[in-house]
């Protein structure tokens, strides 16, 4: 179906984007063919790497890639965990990392214009700056605007303040036949024809490459406060929340977390968590406009988790203590990953996270396989990270190869049918990409995704932008 990339080509998309900016040695496009699922199975080498530095470049690389029939794979920051930016069929990988200027932060209408190379990193040192707040915080700061944008990343801070989508103004889109479009602006209300804006967003590079971003900012939080709640059961834990809620007390983000990932990481880190009681913790984080406010809500706090038989309530009320608990938090992929086949996306009703995990223990137990789960517990975001391993007397132990290949698929299958019997999907925030694909249909019908490849052939008729994406 498709052609391979000529020397023709190259020389053509040399004249596009310069010599330097083109990469066709095997060793060099090594760290192109994988993002970071785990199972470097799924990695598949491009025949050629272009990093364009403008719009107009991406605009005559898809132009002739389309003209041509070569595949294109776009590529932000390669943080995915769903191979999403693997080449699946070679062809040119579309790296946006040249294009990383941070345009404009425009203190009037509270907004920045970015290109979608810009990292998260950098965009929050520019917005912080200028005195503002990017709310979201989908994890790590590596990962690229445009690729935050593909996956409309979510975060720990989604149950107060939402993900990408909420806050994504106006978007320059290239699409796959070379036309470059404009949606939205900024402007903070829109009933002009159908939302395209919000259909670019979180369809993974398979319409469209987002070139330039127009992304609503928020005033900086006065105060911010960290509370570390420990617990004896899971239950219990997550049984605070929507008494929380109910309460009309909304933080910032409330993450459940289990003990085991908790030490593994203090051992990683060489930091140490607040507390060692309980078997699961409550990680909840508040935002208040004053020092008495922030007091109050952490009072109001304190007394629901006591009344859901919290055993105690931490406070890291200083930056340092707050920025110790937040690294070892944010650091435990990075704790397990060597022993991590995939984490799973799953998001389901948030009242439904302690029955789903008490399935995770049961199928852990099944299978004799560490499942550590751990997520966001107020919007159901739940991440189970399957494992090539148990955990024994406080102890990894590794399985062998022939022992977690026959366990994983089955365990992954169990997982995805109790998340569609509680009418969850199969991803909150990670996205299908390649990974995910084969279980679209536990959860969605098929019309819905007869509907999605309509879409997706009306785009790009030739099937060249990200193909193998989602769907077949």
């Amino acid at each position: 179906m498709y052609k391979k990339v000529t020397q023709e080509i190259i020389e053509k998309l040399e004249k596009v984007v310069g010599q330097k900016n083109l990469t066709h040695d095997r060793e060099k496009m090594e760290d192109y063919s994988h993002d970071e699922f785990s199972l470097k199975d799924i990695a598949k080498f491009p025949e050629l790497v272009v990093k364009p530095e403008k719009t107009e470049e991406v605009a005559e690389i898809l132009r002739l890639a389309n003209t041509e029939m070569v595949p294109v794979t776009p590529r932000g920051g390669a943080t995915g965990l769903t191979g999403g930016c693997v080449p699946l069929y070679g062809g040119i990988v579309l790296s946006l990392e040249n294009m990383n200027r941070i345009l404009e932060v425009d203190l009037d209408n509270q907004m920045a214009v970015v290109e979608a190379g810009v990292t998260l990193s950098e965009f929050y040192q520019a917005v912080e700056e200028a005195g503002l707040f990017f709310p979201p915080h989908p994890g790590e700061e590596s990962a690229m605007i445009g690729g935050l944008i593909a996956t409309n990343a979510g975060g720990a801070r989604a149950v107060k303040y939402g993900v990408i989508r909420n806050y994504i103004r106006g978007l320059e889109v290239v699409l796959p036949t070379g036309s470059v479009i404009h949606l939205g602006g900024k402007l903070m209300k829109s009933s002009t024809g159908y939302n395209l804006l919000n259909l670019i967003i979180g369809s993974e590079g398979t319409l469209g490459v987002v070139t330039q971003a127009t992304i609503q900012l928020m005033p900086s939080p006065r105060v911010m406060r960290s509370l570390i709640i420990p617990y004896d059961e899971l239950e219990k834990a997550i049984e605070t929340v929507p008494l929380l809620i109910r309460k009309r007390i909304l933080p910032l983000a409330v993450e459940f977390v289990p003990k085991d990932v908790i030490q593994i990481t203090e051992e990683f880190l060489k930091k140490r968590w607040p507390c060692t009681q309980g078997s699961t913790y409550l990680l909840i984080i508040l935002d208040a406009s004053s020092e008495d406010e922030i007091d109050r809500l952490s009072e109001e706090v304190a007394e629901t988790c006591m009344e859901k038989g919290a055993l105690d309530v931490y406070v890291a009320d200083s930056p340092k203590k707050q920025e110790e608990v937040l690294d070892i938090r944010s650091k435990i992929y990075e704790a397990i990953k060597s022993h991590t086949l995939e984490v799973l996306d799953i998001s389901i009703p948030r009242a439904e996270i302690a029955r789903h995990v008490k399935k995770v223990q049961e199928v852990s137990q099944k299978y004799k396989i560490w499942l550590p789960t751990f997520g966001h517990a107020a919007d159901g975001n739940v991440h189970t990270h399957i494992m090539s391993a148990r955990f024994e007397g406080g102890k990894i132990v590794s399985l062998p190869e022939e022992e977690w290949k026959t366990k994983f698929e089955k365990v992954r299958e169990e997982l995805y049918k109790d998340c569609r019997n509680r009418r969850g999907v199969i991803s909150g925030e990670h996205g299908i990409g390649i990974v995910k694909k084969s279980y679209l249909s536990y959860v969605l019908d098929e019309e819905t995704i007869e509907l999605m490849k309509g879409i997706k052939r009306h785009f790009d008729p030739q099937n060249i932008l990200n193909p193998g994406k989602i769907f077949d």
